[in-house]
């Protein structure tokens, strides 16, 4: 196993901890911003270092098709290739079974693609998603699991969920660089406790390297969405690293950290930033709007970022969505807004004033004390007193 993980402080559930993987040294709960082929768009691998990320996320399946990765592997892997020196995880591919579902069929032998660049049909296996991650070279991989739709119910649940427990046999028999590179099992099982129970055992009894958390973030109600979470973090062992895949709102990460969840993916940070919106302690600022345009303040006054000492909303008003510049000044804001929001849940934890992190948080998001319904009780089972930060009564919100 070529990884480390070690708790340095914990309120209740809520751990701190330090993940050794073999390109870097880094500390939980982490953010991990998309670079689906290998770049986060518009920000160069010094900038994503000078803001403090720690690992990137890679995706298989758009890297697989281009370059290939016969390629990445004869350039030295993506790390060379990329330029990056740190820590990378690429996904397993099986995840565009959802987003690309009309180009996919999925059997006990894999899944069937369509390819989205000459429309031939492309097999991803277990044995071949594992190749092409070998061959990537990222710090952690991810099994290949069969992944439906949280809003689907039904039989189709059931059948994905006993398929990954059986492909994740395959994924470690193919996995030729366990020393190297480690292996993370994905618990599916949609909103049904008891699948989710079975999924969970099955991927433990095989002792892997870390567990993720699947299948969410899929359009489910929140308050099923944080209950999932709270089970599975609940179940899966103390001493491994445990990944909610796609999840990336900060009140998401602050209440899944809560609940004792590590680490965090999604694209949200950067693609809202194409979209205009940037990231503040308060929710979200849209720079579109016309009174950003003769406003003289930097996005966030209370952020250290390059863009918040030297650009103000107006010049980025006047950017947003005509020139390139502005999207990189967003996405660069908002992935180091991801970041510090990491690290500051990291020394809360360690400094034994989680609790009162939680809250600040909060009163900061939600000043009127409308806090929603299932942010409270998920507190409430992550043992977190948060009664000063809602009024009583306030309505249930999704």
């Amino acid at each position: 196993m070529a990884l480390r993980f070690e708790v340095l402080g914990r309120f209740n559930r809520a751990r701190a901890a330090r993940l050794t993987l073999p390109h870097f040294v880094c500390q939980t709960p982490l953010f991990m911003p998309v670079g689906t082929q290998g770049t986060i768009k518009g920000l160069t691998t010094e900038q994503l270092e000078e803001i403090g990320c720690q690992i990137i996320l890679g995706n298989t399946y758009h890297l697989a098709l281009r370059p290939t990765s016969e390629l990445i592997d004869d350039l030295g892997g993506l790390h060379k290739f990329m330029n990056w020196p740190r820590a990378l995880l690429t996904d397993s591919g099986g995840f565009q079974m959802v987003s690309l579902l009309h180009l996919a069929d999925i059997t006990e032998e894999g899944v069937t693609f369509q390819s989205p660049v000459d429309g031939k049909p492309m097999l991803l296996t277990p044995e071949e998603s594992i190749q092409i991650q070998n061959r990537i070279g990222a710090d952690i991989i991810m099994a290949l699991d069969d992944v439906v739709k949280t809003t689907i119910t039904g039989p189709r649940i059931e059948e994905a969920t006993y398929r990954t427990i059986r492909w994740i046999d395959r994924c470690i028999e193919a996995h030729k660089r366990p020393n190297e590179q480690n292996l993370f099992g994905i618990v599916q099982g949609g909103l049904d406790p008891v699948l989710r129970d079975i999924c969970v055992r099955g991927l433990v009894d095989r002792n892997l390297p870390g567990y993720a958390i699947g299948g969410l973030a899929g359009g489910e109600s929140k308050d099923s969405f944080w209950r999932v979470v709270a089970q599975c973090t609940a179940s899966l062992p103390e001493e491994k690293p445990r990944y909610v895949m796609g999840v990336g709102y900060p009140l998401d990460i602050v209440v899944c950290s809560a609940l004792g969840a590590d680490m965090y993916d999604c694209v949200y940070p950067t693609r809202t930033a194409r979209f205009g919106t940037a990231l503040v302690p308060e929710g979200v600022l849209k720079l579109k709007h016309k009174a950003m345009a003769d406003d003289t303040r930097p996005i966030d006054p209370t952020c250290d970022c390059m863009v918040c000492k030297n650009y103000t909303r107006a010049y980025i008003h006047c950017l947003v969505t005509k020139d390139a510049m502005g999207s990189q000044l967003l996405s660069y804001h908002n992935l180091y807004y991801m970041l510090k929001l990491s690290r500051n849940l990291h020394s809360s934890i360690i400094k034994g004033r989680f609790p009162e992190f939680v809250r600040e948080f909060l009163q900061t998001m939600f000043p009127k004390g409308d806090v929603p319904e299932w942010v409270c009780n998920a507190m409430e089972v992550a043992g977190i007193d948060i009664s000063s930060c809602c009024t009583p009564f306030s309505s249930p919100q999704d």
